[in-house]
């Protein structure tokens, strides 16, 4: 591809990107619709190898999404109420203990200054803002009732996201075939080579890692449900669902399922239990659900995950959280076919050719000038003969490496 190819692909893309933020607001159902019908069309071509027609396999891949999406809300909204109302109720309990049981520990152990811990503010705090939330919540209602408009657009996206849902599934496949064709021949292997590793990539993510943290959630929830906990759920499931960060959604789940332990048990034996379910839903997730689900096709290292979330939320809040994942995971593949084209690059090879032995070990201080006047000369060394020996016959044979020294031979 010439330099000057090169500068009008990029001018395509920019002007893409530039396309993109300004449609930015109208592409949401669009994209979201997308979204739902690249996780839908695995099951799709399943479905069509077993001998379906592509409408039918459709139809009912999209019959089975819309239920679920409809019947979850229904399942998981009154449970989340009862456990959030609950929460509500025992929050003053919860804060009392950690005011009179486990900040006086930590001063006693650890030497911190209660002053510095500040627990009459932070109840003082939290307290305000649970009397503001009602208030809060009153006047959103109210500015949302009140924007009509708002709630039209709402409400047609809504309808929009299953009717553009149900068409990308029945042409994915299509789809796909028209951009190929579109590029360019000279760069269309390539590009197809990256498109199909990103996909392995996404596809581990976004199927294996989402199927991984409901399966935590519901182990999590059903466990501390059975040790007691009255807010089993709503531990379990954020425990779960916060555990594509490395370690943080083990760590939350255990600390608040231990201080709810701890001031509805007032014992010990249900920590113990809290520890178990906890110890028990991370062996299955290291042994059994990543491995199956995820796989080793993500290549992440867990200091990688957690820079790429930080920067994710500082840069685009919650979006950038959701979304850094996956689009690190896509940078890294891209990254490594760069790092693989740069190594066989003239300028990776250009110090090797000139200096073949650089860099395979230290060769050391040089000989001095004494050692170097006793040395034989290279071609006699290559030889394998003394120095002073002369040049060798037509008829002798050179010494190799196991005959020894002349004095050794007689």
């Amino acid at each position: 591809m010439s330099a000057t190819h090169r500068w009008q692909l990029l001018a395509i893309l920019i002007g893409i990107g530039v396309l993109l933020y300004l449609l930015g607001p109208v592409l949401t159902p669009f994209a979201m619709a997308a979204l739902l019908a690249y996780l839908g069309d695995p099951l799709v071509d399943r479905l069509q190898t077993r001998g379906l027609s592509r409408s039918a396999s459709v139809s009912i891949v999209f019959a089975a999404m819309t239920l679920a999406l409809l019947l979850l809300p229904l399942i998981l909204i009154p449970l989340l109420e009862t456990q959030i109302t609950t929460l509500v109720e025992k929050l003053p309990q919860y804060l009392g203990w950690i005011r009179e049981r486990l900040m006086p520990l930590l001063v006693e152990r650890l030497g911190v200054d209660p002053a510095l811990l500040g627990t009459d503010q932070i109840v003082d705090m939290l307290k305000a803002h649970w009397q503001q939330a009602g208030g809060i919540a009153t006047t959103v209602i109210k500015s949302v009732s009140q924007s009509g408009l708002a709630i039209i657009g709402w409400i047609m996206n809504l309808l929009l996201i299953p009717v553009v849902t149900f068409y990308f599934l029945r042409d994915w496949d299509q789809m796909i075939l028209r951009v190929r064709e579109l590029l360019p021949r000279n760069v269309e292997a390539r590009v197809a080579e990256l498109a199909r590793q990103s996909d392995e990539v996404l596809s581990a993510f976004l199927r294996g890692q989402i199927a991984v943290m409901l399966a935590l959630g519901l182990i999590y929830s059903i466990g501390l449900w059975l040790a007691g906990l009255k807010l089993a759920f709503l531990i379990g499931m954020g425990a779960g669902l916060l555990s594509f960060v490395p370690y943080l959604g083990g760590i939350l789940g255990v600390g608040g399922a231990v201080i709810a332990a701890l001031v509805e048990h007032h014992d010990v034996i249900h920590v113990v239990y809290v520890l178990i379910v906890f110890g028990i839903g991370q062996t299955l997730e290291g042994f059994v659900l990543t491995p199956w689900l995820v796989g080793d096709r993500i290549g992440l290292h867990p200091v990688a995950v957690i820079f790429a979330i930080l920067a994710g939320g500082q840069l685009f809040g919650f979006i950038g959280v959701l979304l850094a994942l996956p689009v690190t995971a896509v940078l890294m593949v891209i990254l490594r076919h760069v790092h693989e084209r740069y190594v066989q690059s003239d300028l990776y090879r250009e110090g090797a050719t000139k200096q073949p032995g650089l860099g395979t070990r230290d060769p050391g201080p040089g000989p001095s000038p004494q050692e170097t006047s006793d040395t034989p000369s290279p071609s006699v060394q290559t030889l394998g003969m003394p120095a002073d020996s002369g040049a060798a016959g037509p008829g002798s044979r050179v010494p190799g490496p196991g005959d020894g020294t002349p004095a050794d031979t007689q």
